[in-house]
């Protein structure tokens, strides 16, 4: 099901609950970036999440990336909405995009989180071909 959708890496923010060596065995690798269920990530992690997505969407158009948490209403959805606000999205629409997609998602801590959030437009590049290129969620 990941190969259908272009996956090329998985970013998983929850405690390890599968074996990796199936995925990895498809050739999409696998990422471990934990933080607490219900709490915004760590700064580190947020560097993390955003010099991926700069550099596979760069690297690898068209590539496709899936973060996952335990639910799926909280910890994979505020990594998906800062990369939303960085490449230019307002707060409240990422908020509302992602709602769309995943009903239940986030709670009062994380859009506190995501409200105060200041985006550094990290995600707004330009492709070999110089036009502007932004990532996509499906």
């Amino acid at each position: 099901e990941l190969k259908k959708y272009g996956v090329t890496t998985i970013v998983r923010v929850c405690e390890a609950t599968y074996d990796t060596a199936l995925v990895e065995k498809e050739g999409i690798r696998v990422l471990d970036w934990p933080f607490d269920d219900g709490a915004p990530p760590s700064n580190q992690i947020v560097d993390d999440w955003l010099s991926l997505v700069k550099i596979k969407f760069r690297e690898e158009p068209g590539c496709c990336i899936a973060v996952h948490c335990v639910a799926g209403l909280g910890r994979a959805p505020v990594l998906v909405a800062l990369a939303l606000i960085e490449g230019g999205m307002k707060y409240e629409d990422a908020v509302q995009f992602i709602r769309q997609k995943r009903r239940g998602a986030f709670n009062s801590k994380q859009l506190l989180y995501l409200e105060k959030y200041r985006p550094k437009m990290r995600l707004r590049f330009k492709d070999s071909n110089g036009h502007r290129n932004n990532c996509c969620i499906q």
